[in-house]
């Protein structure tokens, strides 16, 4: 997407919505385990539903389903720790903000809870144990590919359109934590239409946000203060202009929101946590997989690469895949694409990637310290383009720049 004019779209979810409340609680199951025992294999999967009541044995054998809602967690656990399940996803819900309030439809503390967690498949552990499977390294915990991306269109690296969905959503929650907007309930959607002349971001043509909140406040109140105290504050002056168009809550209200209205489910909102749809993506989702699974951890090293090689000046935009096939520890494929915006051609940045970084999923887990409860903040809001600080997010960091600049000098 270089060298034209266009509009390109992209949008993201609070932490309310209630795909991003699964991610949430997965992540934070996944970090529980963690904490405890460093080799935990999770694949940790829930859904979420509020204001639903079920009969006894008519849908949950001897359980009443609460009319606060239901948490189902389901999946393939192996781990030594020793925590409470439920405990944790409620806690999650807390901090989110479904709790104490029968308004919202979802209540932390009173919703049910119903498990549904074994223990990981025996031919999947002998391929991935190190020493177990074919190879003496740990292998890929699946096939599958995985892309990162980066172009140079903002400081973190990140296509400008989700880059500030991203910060409006982000916003929102905050200004609703403070209490500065005492309407605000915690779902809500943020959608940046941005134009771009010459393959450049130039203005923001459409910011959309839509925000559940209490049935008391009007629409003109609510779509006034939302465009002053979010999209304003957020989307630089220099981006807005006389022609963009502000659409805050369009259907007219927003009261029903969160489970009570919609079922959630973790991995649901990929496209949301990578590229917005700018970059390409291998299919698979991140959240309540421990870094065994390549799905996770090589997209996390193709957005390092991706990353370092446009900081290093070496594309304006730049795109890998990383490839793998189960119980192999070595990628069957590695590839790079700078859209005709690299210093060198693509086939030399291959070289120099397969040169330059460690691509097993046992080095690249090493690589980051990646089997360390760090998770639960990388599943709302994105996993990329956020600050690499105190241990979170290392797939961020820019201390391969040198590195590249110098192999690059020598090809």
């Amino acid at each position: 997407m270089t060298g034209k004019d266009y509009l390109f779209t992209s949008e993201s979810v609070s932490e309310g919505h209630p795909d991003k409340m699964c991610d949430q609680i997965s992540d934070g199951i996944l970090d529980a385990l963690l904490e405890q025992d460093p080799d935990s294999r999770v694949a940790c999967e829930t859904m979420v539903k509020g204001g639903t009541v079920v009969k006894a044995g008519e849908i949950a054998t001897n359980a009443q389903i609460s009319k606060t809602g239901m948490i189902v967690l389901a999946g393939e656990i192996t781990t030594n720790a020793q925590i409470s399940y439920t405990d944790v996803a409620r806690q999650v819900v807390r901090e989110i903000g479904f709790k104490d309030n029968p308004a919202l439809g979802f209540d932390a503390n009173t919703c049910t809870i119903l498990t549904a967690l074994s223990q990981q498949s025996k031919d999947i552990k002998q391929g991935v144990d190190e020493g177990s499977g074919l190879h003496k390294e740990q292998g890929a915990g699946d096939q599958g590919m995985m892309f990162g991306f980066a172009c140079d269109e903002n400081e973190a690296y990140m296509p400008y359109p989700i880059y500030m969905a991203h910060k409006l959503v982000q916003e929102l929650a905050a200004i609703r934590r403070r209490g500065e907007l005492p309407f605000l309930r915690p779902d809500s959607k943020s959608q940046v239409t941005v134009e771009y002349r010459d393959g450049k971001p130039v203005r923001a043509d459409t910011v959309l946000i839509a925000t559940q909140h209490d049935p008391d406040t009007d629409g003109d109140t609510i779509k006034e203060e939302i465009t002053e105290k979010v999209v304003k504050r957020i989307i630089p002056p220099e981006f807005l202009d006389g022609e963009t168009k502000y659409l805050v809550n369009e259907t007219g209200k927003f009261v029903d929101g969160g489970p009570y209205a919609d079922c959630g489910l973790t991995g649901r909102k990929i496209i949301v946590d990578t590229y917005g749809g700018y970059g390409r993506h291998g299919g698979g989702a991140f959240s309540g997989k421990d870094p065994s699974k390549v799905d996770r951890s090589a997209a996390y090293m193709a957005r390092y690469i991706a990353k370092n090689i446009v900081a290093a000046e070496l594309a304006k935009r730049c795109e890998v895949q990383l490839a793998y096939a189960i119980g192999k520890p070595d990628p069957v494929g590695v590839y790079v694409d700078t859209f005709g915006t690299g210093v060198l051609p693509d086939e030399r940045l291959d070289e120099i990637v397969r040169a330059n970084f460690a691509l097993q999923p046992a080095k690249i887990i090493d690589t980051f310290k990646l089997k360390r409860p760090i998770y639960q903040k990388t599943a709302a809001y994105g996993h990329f383009g956020r600050p690499a600080e105190d241990g979170y997010f290392p797939w961020e960091q820019l201390n391969r720049v040198a590195d590249l600049k110098r192999a690059a000098t020598t090809a």
